[in-house]
């Protein structure tokens, strides 16, 4: 199996949680967290508007959720699923709390830490090194991205 398929059903989960993240007027990224088992530990949608929290980042909400559910830090054994490539906020939380795996959709050349940008998570100075798998349902996700940059932004507007 690809890691295309293996990883399809898990992003429509993120994919719901980035389309429930509109009803707040935010940016519609989606994360879930799975453990080793592949059950859902953790949900999160970005935040920051609804919450006017700078750190309310879909992938620091789901990996504070699956912490509660473990009741540790450590995720070790467990998958970030996530519909955008992460931030360096994003990249280095995934890091810190030991998470096996980063999934993510649509890569973000303007701010991506896991590839695009800058690499967080291959660093070889880091202590952590996460494997990643990139562009699952990546169509999807761009596709919402843009239909709400389209129209929460002036013309020009980057």
């Amino acid at each position: 199996m690809t890691p295309q398929h293996s990883w399809a059903d898990p992003m429509r989960e993120a994919l719901a949680e980035a389309r429930a993240a509109l009803a707040t007027s935010d940016v519609p990224i989606g994360a879930v967290v799975l453990d080793a088992a592949g059950v859902v530990i953790g949900r999160g949608r970005n935040e920051r508007e609804a919450h006017a929290d700078p750190t309310a980042h879909a992938e620091v909400v789901a990996l504070r959720e699956a912490a509660g559910v473990r009741g540790e830090w450590r995720l070790d054994g467990c998958t970030l699923v996530v519909t955008l490539e992460p931030c360096t906020m994003c990249a280095g939380a995934t890091v810190l709390a030991r998470v096996d795996r980063v999934v993510f959709g649509a890569f973000d050349p303007k701010a991506g830490a896991v590839g695009s940008l800058w690499d967080v998570v291959r660093d070889r100075r880091l202590n952590h090194r996460p494997e990643v798998v990139s562009g699952v349902l990546a169509d999807e996700s761009e596709a919402l991205l843009l239909e709400f940059f389209a129209t929460h932004r002036s013309p020009g507007e980057d």
